[in-house]
């Protein structure tokens, strides 16, 4: 059975304990790594200037996002990124917690009926976000 591993372990210090429980039911069942968690302003500042961020004060900052993907990465397999998004809001909903993606940005709960992947402006596939 996949587990986290300890650098995503260690990628996971400071992120809300919901998102932590989220991921430890995830990698039950869909192998995943860590990417990020916890992010300071400056790092986020970085991402912001170089095109990967659009938010200025991101969840990311806050401990409420994370950046996951599907282990071993291959940037290229795009459709594995789109299964684990599914896989994630799906687990996220069965624990009662409030999820965004940024693959599909209208997909959560307060834009119902709107799940598409094709409106995005900014396809963030590896991201996740608590919404409260």
């Amino acid at each position: 059975m996949p587990r986290l591993g300890k650098r995503s372990k260690s990628r996971l210090e400071g992120v809300d304990k919901r998102l932590v429980h989220l991921l430890e039911e995830v990698v039950k069942y869909f192998d995943i790594t860590v990417i990020e968690g916890l992010r300071s302003q400056e790092r986020q500042n970085q991402l912001v200037a170089e095109g990967k961020s659009k938010t200025k004060f991101g969840k990311h900052v806050q401990g409420l996002a994370v950046d996951i993907a599907p282990y071993p990465i291959d940037w290229k397999a795009r459709d594995d990124f789109h299964y684990l998004g599914g896989w994630v809001l799906s687990t996220a909903n069965k624990l009662g917690y409030k999820v965004r993606w940024g693959g599909d940005w209208n997909a959560s709960s307060q834009f119902k009926g709107q799940r598409t992947t094709k409106d995005n402006r900014f396809d963030d596939l590896v991201h996740f976000e608590l919404l409260d």
